[in-house]
């Protein structure tokens, strides 16, 4: 077998040359919709779950009188990129739907770590729950796919005795790397400070799941072989340690396969709507 370019399998900014344009257009999109939001009552922006700036939440609701089904979507970029204020605009095809967003925002590499971010957005589980007392569906994209797997694989109550043992039972991790071995090569390794320990450690492939925990393990249908292999690797793992789950390709690259989500009546949104209200509350 030849040897893999981790280099080139992950280094996704280089595989798509106008990504520059593509984060513009969400910056633009994003505002959009928090104006939009905001102007229907339908908005609450910069709510703290934690003890940093970045540790906010920003709720898009369906409809002004906010007691639709809560969604947490976190989004990606490398665990050191971005902030909920690029992703507004995923929220809009859940909302078409009536399922309110939750998007999250946490702390970054290298000022702290990946276990770190782990244990931020637990955090922000748990802040959810204490406000709506909600089981959750949780979403993300690339390391948000990565720290929504973590979320399901979480002993909740080894943790908050107080939560439900099933807090996430269910999550759609798109675009995830849920094994970091082959990150550990990589320049972005220099802000993860990953090592063969912590990668294993902070790997969902690796971690039991309970029994009966629901996730899908999506993908852009043009992405590279090696995000192809993390979600398919997850759904046939986490499968085998008796989850119930499904690998699903979806149209586009890593960045445009998210504008999907803007969309109430695309495929995507349908599945996620759906285990929102399967499992969800």
């Amino acid at each position: 077998m030849p040897d893999i370019d981790y280099e080139y399998e992950y280094n996704l900014r280089a595989r798509v040359p106008d990504h520059a344009e593509i984060f513009a257009r969400w910056a633009r999109e994003a505002e959009d919709y928090r104006a939009e939001t905001l102007k229907r009552d339908c908005a609450e922006l910069g709510l703290s779950y934690g003890d940093t700036p970045r540790q906010i939440i920003d709720f898009f609701w369906p409809a002004a009188d906010k007691t639709a089904p809560v969604a947490l979507f976190i989004h990606g970029g490398f665990w050191r990129a971005f902030d909920p204020s690029s992703s507004s605009q995923l929220a809009r095809g859940l909302n078409g739907r009536g399922i309110a967003v939750a998007v999250v925002g946490y702390d970054l590499c290298p000022i702290v770590t990946i276990a770190d971010i782990i244990v931020q957005i637990r955090r922000a589980c748990i802040f959810l729950w204490q406000r709506f007392e909600q089981r959750l569906l949780v979403t993300g994209h690339s390391a948000g796919g990565h720290l929504a797997a973590a979320m399901v694989g979480t002993d909740w109550q080894a943790l908050y005795p107080k939560a439900p043992a099933d807090l996430v039972p269910a999550a759609f991790a798109l675009s995830g790397i849920f094994d970091l071995a082959p990150v550990l090569g990589l320049p972005v390794n220099q802000d993860l400070r990953l090592d063969a320990e912590t990668a294993r450690r902070d790997s969902p492939l690796f971690w039991p799941v309970a029994p009966g925990r629901v996730i899908d393990a999506a993908v852009g249908d043009g992405e590279t072989s090696e995000f192809k292999r993390q979600s398919a690797a997850l759904a046939e793992t986490w499968a085998g340690r008796g989850a119930q789950t499904r690998y699903a390709e979806f149209p586009g690259n890593h960045f445009t396969v998210l504008d999907a989500l803007t969309d109430p009546a695309n495929a995507m949104v349908g599945r996620i709507v759906k285990l929102a209200q399967d499992f969800g509350r």
